[in-house]
């Protein structure tokens, strides 16, 4: 699960040859890192939240990928 929130992903690039607009990916201090990741180990396995942050880890990654 904890490896599930440091996920990386490539992202393809976008069809606008104009190029896109990156949204920002917001720094979580360490601390607050690691007691996102203590909660969220404290879920159960089939919560909807932890596809939900798995999802979130995909969207960062492509996100730092898209903002170069």
């Amino acid at each position: 699960m904890i490896a599930t929130i440091s996920l990386t992903a490539c992202a393809a690039g976008g069809s606008d040859p104009g190029g896109a607009v990156c949204p920002p990916v917001v720094a979580y201090e360490k601390a607050v890192r690691d007691r996102a990741a203590v909660e969220l180990e404290a879920l159960p396995e089939d919560a909807a939240l932890v596809g939900m942050m798995a999802d979130y880890a995909v969207m960062r990654a492509q996100a730092r990928v898209c903002a170069g």
